[in-house]
């Protein structure tokens, strides 16, 4: 869990956020991370909706869970939050693909890669400004991340149930990523 600085955020959040069945666990007064559960696949969609409708250019998410976990299903909920129209699926063998829209996602996997510095040979650094960034398999490529960032860990329950970690890292209260984070947590 990443600490928040004292006066970051210019609101109130209890230490149990009561804003759904599903967000199990908010971690502070001023939340930087919340334990989420999520029944379904579709439930994991509408995270994704929830976070790409509060979606601002910057804004870079790293997704990280085993094969199954649900990252695609959350970027595909993503895009669809964001209104991205077309089908979404994960760049596994292309490394990245871009989502064209108001708001342009792009969409990486960086599950074949080596080495953190191979995103920057795909155009890494020039797409930071341009839109929203959703890594799946975050956490091979942490290295190049940018400070600020959503990071969700997804990980398999019994009877297709997901168990999600969210953290905002890094972040200021108008911040995409603040933004971002809230979203996912209030229903």
């Amino acid at each position: 869990m990443v600490p928040s600085p004292a006066g970051l955020y210019p609101f109130k959040v209890p230490d149990r956020l009561a804003c759904s069945e599903r967000c199990t666990e908010v971690s502070g007064s001023k939340p930087t991370s919340a334990a989420l559960k999520l029944a379904s696949v579709d439930e994991t969609e509408a995270l994704g909706e929830r976070i790409g409708a509060a979606a601002m250019a910057g804004l870079v998410i790293g997704l990280c869970g085993e094969l199954g976990a649900g990252k695609t299903a959350l970027v595909r909920g993503l895009a669809r939050g964001m209104g991205v129209e077309g089908r979404v699926r994960s760049p596994t063998f292309t490394v990245a693909s871009l989502h064209p829209g108001v708001l342009p996602l792009i969409h990486v996997d960086a599950y074949r890669l080596d080495d953190p510095t191979e995103l920057e040979l795909h155009g890494w650094h020039e797409w930071h400004q341009e839109g929203v960034i959703a890594v799946e398999w975050a956490d091979r490529v942490e290295a190049i991340l940018p400070d600020r960032c959503l990071r969700i860990d997804l990980a398999h329950e019994a009877d297709g149930v997901r168990l999600g970690q969210i953290q905002a890292i890094g972040i200021g209260s108008d911040d995409p990523v603040h933004r971002a984070f809230r979203a996912a947590i209030v229903s």
